[in-house]
């Protein structure tokens, strides 16, 4: 199996050490964590990555305007986003898709919904 990178952006560490904790039972997936959105910005475009989980509240830059500049990167513009946040509003939703959310899991999330959501990102099945 491939090895999968994963940024994983979220100010709580406990949440980042959860979402980390589920990933882990795919196998062979490396995590990088950020605690806001400009240290997520950084470690993104000095590294490649398979996949990035943010969360839309954070200080610094918060994981909608994270998105946007993944979304305008040009190499790696295709990496799917899984927004995991407390907005549950079909409005932040919206936004965060237009953005270029690739998915949006409203916390408290389970670790199988997001596994799933993970593997059918990246076509693990």
């Amino acid at each position: 199996m491939t090895q999968i990178r994963a940024l994983v952006v979220d100010d709580s560490q406990a949440m980042r050490r959860s979402i980390m904790f589920a990933l882990q039972r795919l196998g062979g997936v490396v995590c990088v964590e950020a605690a806001d959105g400009a240290e997520g910005l950084k470690k993104f475009t000095q590294s490649k990555f398979d996949l990035v989980l943010t969360d839309i509240n954070m200080p610094l830059m918060d994981g909608l305007k994270l998105i946007s500049h993944i979304r305008q990167a040009s190499e790696q513009r295709e990496v799917p986003i899984v927004v995991i946040t407390t907005e549950g509003a079909a409005m932040d939703r919206e936004r965060a898709m237009a953005l270029g959310a690739s998915a949006y899991l409203v916390k408290p999330v389970q670790s199988k919904v997001v596994l799933d959501t993970v593997k059918d990102l990246l076509k693990l099945h």
